[in-house]
């Protein structure tokens, strides 16, 4: 069992070095994305890889919430307005989202 773990830890440990090598040009969005509460390094990666570094076709951060799927359904039919279920959207996109949120209420 301690061997594969050991092999699991230097897997990590080579995605890591690698990830690092593709991020490498991005490296000053992630830290501009890390100065907001309850983004760390690796939820900073998520979100840029999930969104891209393009976020111009975003105009508004309501319309990046609702492509990601985080905000609430809007279902009136008659006046009577119904279950406001969320989106399916980018689960790991929605997970890190998730994760910073979480993060950022404990500060």
């Amino acid at each position: 069992m301690l061997d594969r773990i050991d092999a699991c830890t230097a897997m990590e440990k080579r995605l890591d070095a690698r990830i690092g090598t593709q991020i490498a040009p991005f490296r000053r969005r992630i830290e501009l994305l890390v100065t907001i509460p309850g983004v760390n390094t690796r939820a900073a990666e998520v979100i840029l890889a999930e969104i891209g570094d393009d976020i111009a076709r975003f105009p508004r951060a309501a319309d990046l919430a609702s492509w990601a799927g985080v905000c609430p359904g809007n279902h009136e039919s008659g006046g009577k307005k119904g279950p406001g279920k969320t989106r399916h959207g980018d689960p790991w996109l929605k997970a890190a989202h998730g994760q910073a949120a979480i993060s950022a209420s404990r500060t």
